[in-house]
């Protein structure tokens, strides 16, 4: 996997788990609550239901009250239009009142007349609750709601219904109206349902956020790596234009010394022999100092051709290291202008690169020509170290200096090829200077870690 590759995932990889994390614990809070919702909505359900018996009970007491008020016991009139009025309440399709003596014996059931008269005392729903125990036990406490299974007349099949029971007074009767439940059930299964399939849409929605978010990042950083690759292509393009321009250029300063120079001084030579020769012939005596001459321009041309050598690689760098190539340079340098050096140089223990050494070589070189030439210098500061896989070369003088801003300056061969030399290797290389204030050369490069 590629670095970039690396990069892109580190950056959603963050994304992704917390995004998964926040949608897990929205998800689980979302439940939690909507299940503490539904149970207040079925509770506010079942209290409408309660209210709504009690006011059925109600009623259906105040529509009895005046047969009570004048019942004797032993009335039997009075007993059989008390029932009558009860059988007669009926409210919905499945809505209706019971009545029960004391001893569990059914006295009033609209819906299902077969039970009337009939026992049932020990009756039992599939709980294994005994239904007509708890509904007397319920009237003779002052009245209350009992849940049990009952048969539902529009079905045909036991529901979950909720009765209230009351006693009449002087009878002794049981007599209460029960609703089935069955519907708030459904209801709770619909919202449940609902808020089921709202979190199960919310969950997916955040899936798509979050593959449209993933895909917009990995698009932003195709983008930024397809920009970066460009930048990097067309840094490399003039990096490399430069290093052929570089190229050109010593190439064409190494022909022009060859032609200006060694080959001028070789013709010369070259003219000096015939001359000898032809003196030979007619006279012995002026040929010795032709000779002489022609010695003493072969030794000008041994000492340009020892000159472009030490150009193109001091040989005093490969024999002694870069320590003694500088500090020789330095020494020629002082001897030939006049300007104190101060020297500090903080070498690692082994040899350097050879592209290194040469680079550092050769810009420590280009700095000292520009002091001697343009500087007006008294002093001239060098101090190479290294630290942190780094080795850094700093060339200060005490100069007249020069503005940053000036274009004939910043863009003179010399800074141009210490530059360039640098950003060859990958190195960082600043300028700084002022009027007056003198000039700054630094260069950094990275050194790869020794085994």
């Amino acid at each position: 996997m590629s670095l970039k590759s690396k990069i892109l995932l580190l950056a959603l990889l963050p994304l992704i788990l917390m995004t998964a994390a926040i949608t897990l614990i929205s998800q689980r809070q979302a439940h939690d609550l909507s299940e503490q919702e539904i149970r207040i909505f079925e509770e506010n359900l079942l209290e409408a239901k309660r209210n709504e018996l009690q006011n059925y009970v109600s009623l259906a007491m105040t529509s009895i009250a005046h047969i009570v008020a004048t019942y004797e016991p032993g009335d039997k009139d009075a007993e059989a239009e008390i029932k009558r009025i009860l059988h007669g309440l009926t409210y919905g399709d499945d809505g209706y009142f019971f009545a029960y003596d004391r001893g569990g014996v059914n006295l009033v059931h609209p819906i299902q007349p077969e039970l009337v008269g009939e026992n049932l005392i020990d009756l039992q729903d599939k709980r294994g609750q005994f239904v007509i125990r708890e509904l007397l036990q319920k009237a003779r406490e002052g009245g209350g709601y009992f849940r049990y299974h009952w048969r539902k007349p529009s079905k045909g099949d036991l529901e979950d219904k909720l009765s209230y029971v009351v006693t009449i007074p002087k009878l002794n009767w049981m007599m209460g109206t029960g609703i089935y439940v069955d519907d708030i059930a459904s209801e709770v299964a619909k919202i449940r349902s609902q808020v089921t399939r709202n979190i199960r849409n919310t969950f997916f929605t955040v899936l798509m956020i979050l593959g449209g978010t993933a895909v917009i990042i990995i698009l932003i950083g195709v983008a930024i790596n397809v920009h970066a690759t460009q930048l990097a292509d067309k840094r490399l393009r003039a990096i490399v234009h430069k290093y052929v321009q570089f190229q050109v250029n010593q190439r064409r300063n190494f022909a022009r010394e060859l032609h200006d120079g060694i080959n001028q001084l070789m013709v010369s030579v070259k003219f000096r022999v015939e001359l000898a020769r032809d003196r030979l012939l007619s006279n012995p005596n002026n040929a010795a100092e032709n000779l002489e001459k022609a010695e003493n321009v072969l030794n000008q041309a041994i000492q340009e051709v020892r000159q472009i050598s030490h150009d193109l690689r001091p040989s005093l760098l490969d024999d002694l290291g870069l320590k003694a190539a500088l500090v020789s340079m330095l020494d020629d340098f002082a001897e030939r202008t006049g300007i104190r050096n101060n020297i500090r140089l903080q070498l690692p223990e082994h040899r350097l690169p050879d592209d290194i050494e040469i680079t550092l070589y050769r810009i420590v070189q280009e700095a000292i020509t520009n002091v001697e030439r343009h500087a007006d210098a008294n002093e001239l500061v060098l101090r190479i170290w290294t630290g942190d896989d780094q080795i850094r070369v700093d060339v200060k003088d005490n100069g007249r200096g020069f503005n940053l801003n000036s274009d004939d300056q910043c863009e003179g061969i010399g800074l141009m090829n210490m530059r360039e030399r640098a950003e060859l290797l990958g190195g960082n290389f600043e300028i700084r200077s002022r009027p007056t204030m003198g000039t700054r050369v630094r260069a950094t490069f990275t050194l790869e870690p020794v085994n």
